[in-house]
């Protein structure tokens, strides 16, 4: 989706709309005392990354997948039939695809992780092919390993720790039938030189440490055999090698326990560079592509977008006084829950982010990356005569109006973003240079057919 070579990036931004009667889907509640249930997670299919039909995994707290046919229609045409389903009895707060697209793992406030088939030729009552149990917490996040499509996941808890999945390991079957892990890091985003002790002469571990709950694992094309973590604590991130963990030098030679496996690369802090001692959790990470190659992008609950270079997950944020030229907010944009995430385009130019409820306006925000970056190498040319970003690279965002309540979820397909809010409606944007015209001239008339984006 490149923008027009004569209009400029925040104008391109500006095109996005939304159709208030085609674009819009809701989200059916299974509870007879309530109609809509919010949405938690989405997803788009790979295919629909790569221009196919746009098929979108949403998840709801009361545990239902819908795979919704985003198309798009005439106000007139009926939405395509959609694929229901409920794996889970409880929230699920990640969904994603296989490399495929033939398997969806979802991962629940249920302390499990389900793997359910979307086989047509398969009833919907014997769609989840494994059950997978390790977490000892709400399970947060998945991904899964690109490399082995459909047989290598890995997954994250608020428990602190990642679990590695082969869901060709049968041998690995727990009594009730579930699958264990292959490999578990406990106390993933723990520093375990500094976690605080009791002066009990067993020097057990304080019982009231805050937990570091794992919000966030990326695979990258970088990094062979290995995943990038995040955790909503700092904005630190860590690189695992899943293949041949290494020992952690802590543990001593002599216990029974298999040592913790240590991370192979650990990154500085952003959120604490700009003199500010607190560190503020990561709520998502999402990776650059085409113009934003070799970047890794990750929205914190400090209201910015921080970069940090691949391969060596070093951060670019807060390196400049004044105006920072690698994070990306917006004076509007408030990002301070775990439920609101960030998601790159396929084409590597956007990024857009949701943001918490301001009153009662469901809002996300937009951002052109790639122009942040050639304005980015600009002022670093010129840089050695000024001190200070160059006005033409503010990084600021396209806000994105038209649900209700907190938008949390959000996923790009080729050429469309979906957004997710509390109020149990899923949003489709689309660029539409001619509609969004209409609605900036005409913008009384055109509210009540139309939602677009404003700068």
């Amino acid at each position: 989706m490149a923008p027009s070579p004569d209009i400029p990036s925040m104008a391109v931004l500006s095109t996005f709309v939304s159709s208030n009667k085609a674009d819009v889907f809701k989200c059916h509640s299974i509870d007879e005392q309530t109609f809509i249930a919010p949405p938690y997670a989405c997803s788009y299919s790979h295919g629909a990354k790569r221009g196919l039909t746009p098929h979108l995994a949403v998840a709801t707290e009361q545990g239902t997948i819908h795979i919704l046919n985003t198309s798009k229609r005439e106000d007139w045409d009926a939405e395509p039939q959609r694929t229901s389903f409920q794996p889970h009895a409880n929230g699920v707060f990640d969904v994603r695809w296989s490399l495929s697209d033939s398997l969806l793992a979802t991962a629940s406030g249920d302390q499990s992780v389900r793997i359910t088939t979307l086989a047509s030729s398969v009833a919907t009552a014997d769609r989840t092919l494994h059950v997978l149990h390790g977490h000892q917490g709400t399970v947060k996040c998945v991904a899964w390993d690109p490399s082995h499509d459909g047989d290598i996941l890995c997954t994250g808890g608020r428990d602190g720790s990642i679990c590695l999945w082969d869901l060709r390991a049968g041998e690995r079957r727990l009594d009730n039938g579930s699958l264990a892990p292959v490999l578990t890091v406990s106390k993933a985003h723990d520093d375990l030189a500094k976690i605080p002790k009791s002066k009990s002469r067993g020097r057990k571990l304080v019982p009231n440490a805050p937990l570091k709950s794992i919000t966030h694992l990326l695979y990258t094309d970088v990094h062979p055999h290995g995943i990038v973590s995040s955790s909503s604590f700092d904005g630190i991130v860590h690189l695992w090698d899943v293949r041949l963990p290494t020992a952690s030098p802590t543990k001593s030679s002599r216990s029974t326990k298999p040592p913790r496996p240590a991370p192979v690369l650990t990154s500085a802090d952003p959120t604490t560079a700009a003199d500010t001692r607190r560190p503020r959790g990561l709520t998502t990470l999402a990776l650059g592509s085409g113009p934003t190659a070799g970047l890794l992008y990750a929205l914190s609950n400090d209201a910015r977008v921080h970069t940090y270079a691949l391969p060596t997950l070093a951060p670019l944020s807060g390196a400049a006084p004044g105006a920072d030229p690698y994070a990306f907010a917006d004076p509007r944009m408030q990002t301070n829950s775990f439920y609101v995430r960030l998601a790159a385009s396929p084409c590597g130019r956007w990024l857009a982010s949701g943001s918490v409820v301001d009153g009662v306006a469901g809002r996300a925000y937009l951002f052109d990356a790639a122009a942040a970056a050639s304005a980015r190498r600009a002022w670093e040319v010129g840089r050695s005569s000024s001190s200070s970003l160059g006005a033409g690279c503010t990084n600021t965002g396209v806000e994105l109006r038209g649900q209700m309540g907190e938008v949390g979820a959000l996923d790009w397909a080729d050429g469309i973003l979906a957004t997710c809010a509390d109020d149990g409606t899923v949003r489709v944007w689309r660029p539409d240079v001619e509609i969004a015209r209409r609605c900036a001239e005409e913008s009384e008339e055109m509210k009540w057919e139309w939602s677009c984006a404003s700068a």
